[in-house]
Order: structure tokens, then C-alpha cells, then sequence
């Protein structure tokens, strides 16, 4: 008989999400939702707002996510007017792109997603000489792994483990028999833990260099930068470079060896492999390094074809709400989206508990309406944006930095090529886009500074006509994948704006063709060993680095109430 699996909320995210599987007798997936429980507004906001407002506005959708928001909802009007940005922004844009993207991927995984493979209760019977001869199976010259180091970082949880407090380790599935790990490596990760808490407060600090604070920076604007005087000033850029190198470091000899530790213990590990989700996949160019250079190029893969490499058509982008909680389920371009909600509720139904009893629930309606996500398309196909798409799409186009990185990780791992196509790869993807990115860094900061030296121009003038009708938009490639905002301007004042995020992308619902989202596919087939400890959802979807927040956005202009929730936070 089937069971219905219900994991809610899904944590260690931003924002709200639920996921509910049905398994069969054999604890094997046979169907999945995936569906976003709580929403916002940030594009009806913008709504009769000066163009120059939306930036600052835009990246108010998430409290993760705000450089990449922030630059997106400039270059969108940007693209709109026709303004275009001088060279000494462009490349200052990428600077501070780079410190956000080797900030998010540690933290992600780190904080976020490595406790899904490093099971840290083990650790504390590891021995710390051991765990210290084990970290130079790894790396040559490993981070904060000397056996006192591991000891004191032993010491340190065994003493939060005595008082009953494990902090953010608490109400884990530890033990569960899907975790790999010997007990010196799960040490040797949670050292990197630790550090990667000091790291990212340096990551942020490298940013902030360029925009003045971070989170929610202040220096990007229509046409350019404002931040001239910290251009001009050799300290301000030495510090920057000093900062990145910091955390390059950190990636280089903490990141990829965990991940090249992790790639050999999990190498078979079925609910990790043979899981790519959607088989489509979309990244766009982004990451310009040069006057004509750019650090990762564009494209589509169609039915996981590496053999073929499509160009983006961006006409055929549409969101439909078919199976999401608005009313107009025609599929839209985002050019004409509408956000006009109608939450149709949830279903009373059993579902297994924690403590594996039948119990009365409330859970989504399996024919209806089940998350305020909608559901973007590409002509029609669902796709999966990200890490994994964009390394994957560069491979198959030959990019060579991307070329030398995959074929240096698979040697290493003893990997095959497909492996990169799962919930394994698309971890290791992530770190293998940081250290791709970490080692450009150098290369855009010395052409800005040659740049700068002929032309320190950093703002193009803004012009607007209060008589024409413009539209525009950005798309990018930023940590979570392809992000695009789309907006319409008249009179000189935003007539209508849409953004289309990557999580929008994965976490989609079903379509109106019964099509998955990228997440739900992923899910089904999996075999769960445990059905009160479902590790292997929750490893899957932490995998993708959902920003749920990102994904719906909507409000009621006139401040009324529309409808109230409740989220119980201790429910699974």
C-alpha cells in the first residue's frame, strides 16, 4: 500500500518549502510535490516607481540572494533604455559577482548542505591523528587540520553534546546508514565548518569593498557604478585581492578536498547518482572578465544531450499557474505575467509521522493548485538552471577552464563523467564554478586596473523619454542558476516588472502537461532506506540551494489582509 511522506518545513533554506513523496511497498518514490507555503511582494511594488528605483528594490526578494537581484533589476532597465555601461562597471560588476558567488558556495555548502553528507555526531569518535594523517590523502597542504586543531574542534562539540546543546547540529538523522564517511573524515569536514564561519565574514567584507555594505549594497546604478573613489584608490583594491585570496584559499585547500573526500565515499551511494532531475538544462553568459572576455558562456542542453549545445531563444520563456495559486493558467511570457493569487487550500488526508504512525494531516491537493511557485517553461520543456547546468553546457561547448577542472575532478574522485549528472555532481559542481571563479579574479581586477589608467569613466548618463514605451531585460547566471527580471516602462514610470528566479526554475509545480519541476524529479525513483529519517529527500533538495523567497513574490497593493497561515516548524 502507498504511503504519503510529508517534510515540512524543509530547513537549512531560505525561505518556506514543503515536500511531500508517496512511496510503495518498497519505500521506493513513485510520486512527488514540491511546493512553496509561504509568499511576498516586491513586483507590484515597483509599479509607478522611477526606473532607477528598482534595483534597490529588487534586491529586497531575498535576504541571500541581494547583489544578484540588485544588479538583474539595474541591467534590466538598463537593457530597456539602451544604456550602456562603461567597461570600469561592467568589470567592477564581475568583482563583486565574484566575492558573492565564493561567499554563497561554501556557506552553502558548509552550513547549508554538508551535514548532509558528513554525519557529525561520528566525528566525535574519530581520532584527531588519524583524522590529521587522513587530510593529506587529500591535500597536499590541508586547512586547519593539525591533530591539536582537530582536537580542539572535537573537544568543542563533545562539551556542546555534554551540556544537551548541540546548536545547529540538533534533530539530525545521525546514524542513518546513507552516510559514508569514516569518523576521521566527518572530523576533518567539521573543521572546515567551523572555518568557513570566519570565511564567509571575509568573503562579505570583500564585497562590501565595491558596494559599501553587504548584504544590500549601494554602489550599482542605471548606467554604471558609484563607487569611484574606492577604484581610484590602490589600498581600497589591495584590499579587495587580499580578501579574495583569503577565501581562494580556503576553497582550494578545504572545498574542493572535501568534496574530492566525499566525491570517493559516496561514489556508490545510489540515492546520490543516476538522479539528474530534469534533463534539460539552461545557464546563460555571464561572468565578463575582459573587454570581449567572459568567464562561462550560454546555452541549452535538451534531453541530457551533451552532444549538442543550443543557443537561448528567449521568446519561448513562459510561467503557467496551472497546478500554482494564482488564476490565470495560461502559459505567459514574462513580458505580460500576471501574479493574481488564488489559494485553493490544502487536502485532509493520513500521512506517516516521525515516530512512524498513521496520522490525519493536511497535505496538497495531488489534482490541484499546491505551491505559489508557478511553473516556468522553455518552449514548453521544464528546465534545470544551476551549478550543474552551467558547468555541464561550458563542458559540452569546450570551454577550456571548464574542460581542465571537470577532467582534473573526475582523475581525482576516479569518477565517471555521468556522475556529474546527480545530486553528487550538482554539489561538486557548485564548488568546482567557486573555484573556477576564485581563480579569474586576478585576471578582471588587472584589467580593470589597465582599464582605469586610459579611462575612469564609471557611469553612463541617464536618459529617458517620458513619451516612449520601453521594455527590457536582465538575464544572468547567478549562484542558484539562470536569473532574469523583465519589466515594461511608460510615461517614465514602471508599468509592469517580472522576475523569473532559479528556483522558480527547479522547484517549479506541475505543469498543465503533468511535466516535473526539477526537484520532483529527482525525487522519484529514489529508494529511502528510513521512512521516519528521509535523509535522502532532504539531501537531494538541499543539493539545488533552494531561495524560496526568491520564487514567489506577489502582494495586495491596497495593504488588505488576504489570507493567514500558520507554519509549525516542529512538524515533519
Amino acid at each position: 500500500m502507498s504511503q504519503r511522506i510529508v517534510v515540512d518545513p524543509i530547513t537549512r533554506i531560505e525561505g518556506h518549502l514543503r515536500v511531500e513523496v508517496v512511496v510503495d511497498d518498497n519505500n521506493v518514490v513513485t510520486e512527488a510535490y514540491s511546493g512553496a507555503t509561504l509568499w511576498r511582494g516586491i513586483e507590484t511594488i515597483l509599479k509607478g516607481r522611477d526606473p532607477r528605483d528598482a534595483g534597490f528594490m529588487t534586491q529586497r526578494i531575498c535576504g541571500v540572494c541581494t547583489f544578484s537581484h540588485y544588479r538583474t533589476g539595474i541591467e534590466a532597465v538598463e537593457n530597456a533604455l539602451g544604456i550602456e555601461p562603461p567597461l570600469n562597471a561592467k568589470l567592477t560588476r564581475t568583482l563583486m559577482n565574484s566575492a558573492l558567488f565564493i561567499h554563497d558556495h561554501p556557506v552553502h555548502f558548509y552550513q547549508l548542505h554538508g551535514v548532509d553528507f558528513v554525519d557529525v555526531v561520528s566525528a566525535l569518535s574519530a581520532d584527531p591523528k588519524k583524522a590529521s594523517e587522513e587530510a593529506f590523502k587529500w591535500c597536499e597542504y590541508p586547512y586547519a587540520c593539525g591533530a591539536d586543531q582537530l582536537k580542539l574542534v572535537q573537544d568543542k562539540v563533545k562539551g556542546f553534546v555534554a551540556k544537551g546543546a548541540l546548536g545547529p547540529f540538533a534533530n539530525a538523522y545521525w546514524g542513518h546508514p546513507t552516510y559514508h564517511l569514516t569518523p576521521e573524515q566527518n572530523l576533518i569536514a567539521l573543521s572546515h565548518y567551523l572555518e568557513a564561519l570566519r570565511i564567509q565574514r571575509t568573503a562579505a567584507q570583500a564585497l562590501a569593498i565595491f558596494g559599501g555594505k553587504q548584504p544590500h549594497p549601494q554602489s550599482l546604478t542605471v548606467g554604471g557604478v558609484t563607487c569611484i573613489m574606492d577604484l581610484q584608490d590602490p589600498a581600497r583594491l589591495g584590499e579587495y585581492l587580499t580578501k579574495v585570496n583569503e577565501v581562494s584559499d580556503f576553497i582550494h585547500r578545504a572545498y574542493y578536498p572535501d568534496l574530492v573526500m566525499a566525491g570517493k565515499a559516496y561514489a556508490k551511494e545510489p540515492s546520490v547518482l543516476g538522479d539528474l532531475g530534469t534533463v534539460n538544462l539552461m545557464t546563460y553568459k555571464d561572468f565578463q572578465t575582459g573587454a570581449n572576455e567572459f568567464l562561462f558562456d550560454g546555452g541549452i542542453i535538451m534531453g541530457g544531450d551533451i552532444s549538442k549545445v543550443y543557443e537561448i531563444d528567449e521568446s519561448k520563456i513562459t510561467e503557467e499557474a496551472t497546478r500554482a495559486w494564482y488564476k490565470n493558467p495560461a502559459p505567459l511570457h514574462p513580458y505580460d505575467g500576471e501574479t493574481e493569487p488564488n489559494f485553493t487550500g490544502l487536502k485532509a488526508e493520513k500521512t506517516l509521522n516521525a515516530k512512524g504512525e498513521m496520522e490525519d494531516s493536511m497535505v496538497f491537493d495531488q489534482n490541484g493548485k499546491y505551491s505559489w511557485i508557478k511553473a516556468p517553461r522553455y518552449d514548453g520543456k521544464p528546465m534545470q538552471v544551476g551549478p550543474l547546468a552551467n558547468i555541464v553546457v561550458n563542458y559540452a561547448k569546450g570551454n577550456k577552464v571548464v574542460v581542465e577542472a571537470v577532467d582534473q575532478f573526475l582523475k581525482d574522485t576516479g569518477l565517471p563523467l555521468p556522475a556529474v549528472l546527480s545530486t553528487l555532481g550538482r554539489t561538486a559542481c557548485r564548488m568546482l564554478e567557486a573555484k573556477i571563479i576564485s581563480e579569474s579574479i586576478g585576471k578582471t581586477l588587472n584589467n580593470l586596473i589597465s582599464n582605469l589608467k586610459v579611462d575612469d569613466t564609471t557611469c553612463a548618463p541617464y536618459v529617458i523619454d517620458t513619451k516612449k514605451e520601453y521594455k527590457g531585460r536582465a538575464i544572468l547566471n547567478v549562484p542558484r542558476g539562470v536569473l532574469s527580471h523583465w519589466c515594461r516602462i511608460k510615461n517614465g514610470v514602471i508599468e509592469n516588472w517580472q522576475a523569473v528566479v532559479p528556483s522558480t526554475w527547479n522547484a517549479s509545480p506541475k505543469d498543465a502537461k503533468g511535466q516535473r519541476g526539477s526537484y520532483e524529479e529527482s525525487l522519484v525513483g529514489m529508494k529511502i532506506a528510513d521512512l521516519k529519517q528521509p535523509l535522502e529527500i532532504i539531501r537531494k533538495i538541499h543539493s539545488y540551494d533552494p531561495c524560496i523567497a526568491c520564487a514567489v513574490h506577489v502582494m495586495d497593493t491596497k495593504g488588505n489582509e488576504l489570507s493567514e497561515y500558520k507554519v509549525n516548524p516542529n512538524f515533519c
